[in-house]
């Protein structure tokens, strides 16, 4: 008698992982989007018509509450001059006024927050994230939700250093 296979979780979960990453990019507001490719989580698009390129990935999957799906993104804006600018969208509500920070590579950023968005503080900032990117197995920013409870949102970084430079080279040409 044959028994019929049944993926079990460890089986199953890069599969699950790789059908949320593409479901997250798909759902991107984005529309005129141009794909430059997929690299592990990570993934590059150019957007001509704003023009635009970023490369993005989601934070690994947890049981934790979320208000929204947390992601990272590195962009690259040609009009406004912006080359690699380092974005979180966090998977809570901050607290206003708490400290947010990134765990990367052995350091730890202080990132400027919004209501539910971190950034670097500016572009020397962006430099040494990006910098650390490349080197870095995974980065995880923390910060304190709106009812003052901790969380944080981490990142496998295989894939990152291909995705970003896929993106600076897709806006090379955009003007």
């Amino acid at each position: 008698m044959t028994r019929a296979y049944r993926p079990t979780i460890p089986h199953a979960l890069p599969w699950i992982k790789g059908a949320l990453f593409a479901a997250a990019v798909l759902a991107a507001p984005a529309l005129a989007r141009e794909s430059l490719g997929s690299f592990n989580g990570w993934a590059a698009f150019r957007d001509p018509e704003t023009p635009r390129c970023y490369a993005i990935a989601m934070a690994a999957p947890s049981t934790m509450q979320r208000d929204f799906q947390p992601y990272a993104d590195v962009a690259w804006w040609p009009k406004a001059g912006v080359r690699g600018q380092v974005h979180f969208r966090l998977s809570r509500k901050l607290q206003p006024g708490a400290p947010v920070s990134l765990s990367l590579g052995g350091q730890k950023i202080a990132l400027v927050a919004g209501a539910s968005d971190a950034w670097a503080a500016d572009k020397r900032g962006d430099a040494a994230i990006m910098a650390a990117m490349r080197s870095a197995s995974e980065m995880t920013v923390n910060a304190r939700d709106a009812n003052g409870r901790g969380f944080s949102n981490t990142y496998d970084l295989r894939g990152a250093a291909t995705a970003m430079d896929a993106a600076a080279v897709g806006c090379a040409q955009l003007r």
